[in-house]
């Protein structure tokens, strides 16, 4: 509880206040942080529970928000070991692909909500609170996303779009063009044409100067996040 002598709320203050607790898990820093900022704008409904990778969270939280960036999309079995982890109370999955298998896929390992990277800040806090009110809440498809204002993904600063970045960072962690394709459910010549933009701004010219350039910029993951959630350490 909180001191008596600075009347100081503490995280279980909080919750008892009525906030839902989030745990936020993306195996990269940056594009937490960026969700972290949209979401701590409600922080009268929300209490976001972890935002540091290396620091986790011992008690249950309400909602797990599963930001897809750079990591396995709801057709591997990543999703299904999320649901499973008891200090999580409903997983719901945070992505721009709103691919109709997806969402099944989604849905029949337990996710409890499937929401679009284009919904504006109001939208997505009320679709957590509609999803933690015991609904099921899954976005409309209306073509490519639109990424939300204020989130974020490494290489922004230099000029990458979300698509480009997410590219990257497959390639950064060893991904092949084929590889790519199949995790991002991208053609491969859309594969190809990311790849070329993203050469081009960060001024490199092969795929090994491209790893490198990734390496120096923050785009290998650190997996303690979402193995943390998976059940591990």
């Amino acid at each position: 509880m909180g001191n008596p002598a600075d009347n100081t709320p503490t995280d279980v203050d909080r919750v008892a206040a009525g906030r839902i607790s989030v745990a936020l898990v993306n195996d990269y820093d940056v594009v937490v942080l960026g969700l972290a900022r949209i979401v701590e704008q409600y922080d009268d409904r929300l209490l976001i529970a972890e935002i540091d990778t290396n620091s986790t969270v011992a008690d249950r939280v309400d909602l797990v928000l599963y930001d897809s960036f750079a990591q396995p999309e709801s057709d591997r079995h990543e999703l299904a070991e999320i649901v499973a982890n008891s200090r999580a109370g409903a997983v719901v999955v945070y992505t721009w692909n709103l691919h109709p298998e997806l969402v099944a896929q989604a849905r029949a390992q337990g996710a409890r909500g499937y929401l679009s990277k284009a919904l504006p800040a109001e939208e997505l806090v009320s679709a957590l609170e509609t999803v933690h009110g015991g609904e099921v809440v899954v976005s409309e498809q209306s073509g490519r996303a639109r990424t939300a204002n204020g989130l974020d993904w490494p290489g922004r600063a230099e000029g990458l779009t979300d698509r480009e970045s997410e590219v990257l960072a497959l390639i950064t962690q060893g991904m092949n063009n084929a590889e790519v394709a199949k995790l991002t459910y991208l053609s491969p010549n859309t594969v190809k044409s990311y790849i070329r933009s993203t050469y081009r701004k960060i001024g490199v010219e092969s795929r090994t100067q491209a790893v490198l350039w990734g390496v120096r910029h923050g785009f290998e993951p650190d997996h303690h996040r979402i193995d943390h959630w998976r059940g591990g350490p």
